[in-house]
């Protein structure tokens, strides 16, 4: 069987496992102990983080055309990637971490979101929170606003119960020492006189004298 058929399976593992990736972060892992390595690979795998040891030609041939391509560089000496397709800044965060303990371990570069970062850069990457915490704080700082307006209004509304309460109260007391107002006589309306029954007899005008006739 030719070379190129045995490496093609293991180059489409590695090209699936890039495929919308956050992050690929690739480490020189020499020196570890079982023990050491067995931690690292615990530690990723519960930070949702795969890690694989390939070798450095099939790699080379996962990366070309990819946004990953720049790594090749890198690919110098043992060498193992840590994947990551939620968490971008996960790999060098836990990677970091574990060097702490492990000086052994050593992070070459990596491509987070899509740009290239050498091992400074990743270290830099490290000290960025994790998704889960980002958010929490995120969450947080829109929850404070909210949670100080309700607790002025709660208060507000203690504040307006108790004056509630008391209103009533000073009400009938104000009505209870108001003096009590007479009431006006009612007005008589004036009398009407009545019309008289009979209208009074109008005279008729006496007729006038017929003129003397002419002879």
């Amino acid at each position: 069987m030719a070379k190129v058929e045995l490496k093609k399976p293991i180059v489409d593992e590695i090209s699936a496992s890039i495929d919308g990736a956050q992050s690929v972060v690739l480490v020189d892992y020499r020196g570890l102990t079982v023990e050491q390595d067995t931690q690292l690979r615990k530690k990723l795998r519960e930070a949702g983080v795969t890690y694989k040891v390939y070798k450095n030609t099939f790699m080379n041939f996962a990366f070309k055309g990819t946004q990953f391509e720049g790594l090749s560089q890198y690919l110098e000496g043992p060498s193992a990637v840590a994947i990551s397709t939620e968490d971008a800044t996960a790999p060098a965060r836990v990677l970091s971490e574990f060097a702490k303990t492990a000086d052994k371990l050593e992070i070459k570069g990596g491509v987070v979101e899509g740009t290239m970062y050498d091992a400074k850069g990743m270290a830099a990457i490290a000290s960025i929170p994790g998704r889960e915490v980002l958010i929490s704080k995120l969450l947080g700082s829109l929850q404070s606003p909210i949670t100080n307006f309700a607790r002025v209004m709660n208060q507000l509304a203690e504040k307006g119960g108790a004056a509630a309460c008391e209103a009533p109260a000073a009400a009938e007391e104000a009505v209870a020492e108001a003096p009590a107002v007479e009431e006006a006589p009612a007005a008589e309306a004036p009398a009407v006189e009545e019309a008289p029954a009979e209208a009074p007899v109008v005279e008729e005008a006496p007729a006038a004298e017929e003129a003397p006739a002419e002879a």
